[in-house]
């Protein structure tokens, strides 16, 4: 099973509660005056499942070394993203990165992850559990997963925005089933 997802260009390991997906092994050739020179470019996603994710990238003569690179990189550029129950969003969100658009949407419980290649990748690390996700554009696996983390950093939980309005969490959610219930009457 494991050798199988290695090679499909995945990969997946536990190691103190972190785990890292690999996502695209580009081959790079360099022309020199003997013939070409390859090396590898490895785009790897790690996360630790409760909320925390990163990406990296790796370069390297070799296909492992480019992927501990990538997975180095990776747990040094880690962020938080607050999720609502522990398995969706909090709100919509659209991200984009160059030609790369990415919409991700809050699902209810039991959908599971909607969502294509690089994307779903960046979710099974973060675990998110119910989401769906849709990109346009730029196919590139590096500009959505990009594209992905530009939009992960805007989403904001309810507890941040009622601090910063001053609020509190009862009164914005509150206001938030009414505004739901005009909409469901009309």
């Amino acid at each position: 099973m494991a050798r199988e997802r290695e090679r499909k260009g995945e990969r997946e390991e536990r190691e103190g509660g972190m785990v890292d997906k690999l996502v695209h092994i580009n081959r790079v050739a360099k022309v020199v005056k003997g013939g070409r020179r390859f090396s590898f470019a490895a785009l790897v996603v790690v996360g630790d499942q409760k909320g925390r994710v990163g990406y990296g990238h790796g370069k390297a003569r070799e296909v492992p070394e480019a992927i501990r690179k990538a997975t180095e990189a990776a747990k040094r550029a880690m962020v938080r993203v607050p999720l609502r129950e522990g398995r969706t969003l909090h709100h919509d969100v659209i991200g984009h990165h160059g030609a790369g658009h990415v919409i991700l949407r809050a699902a209810p419980t039991g959908t599971g992850i909607i969502a294509g290649g690089p994307m779903r990748a960046v979710f099974e690390t973060l675990g998110m559990a119910d989401v769906v996700a849709k990109s346009f554009g730029s196919s590139n696996p590096y500009n959505m997963v990009r594209a992905t983390f530009d939009a992960l950093k805007h989403q904001d939980a309810p507890r941040s925005v009622a601090a910063r309005r001053g609020l509190k969490v009862s009164t914005l959610q509150s206001r938030r089933r009414d505004v739901d219930a005009d909409a469901a009457s009309e």
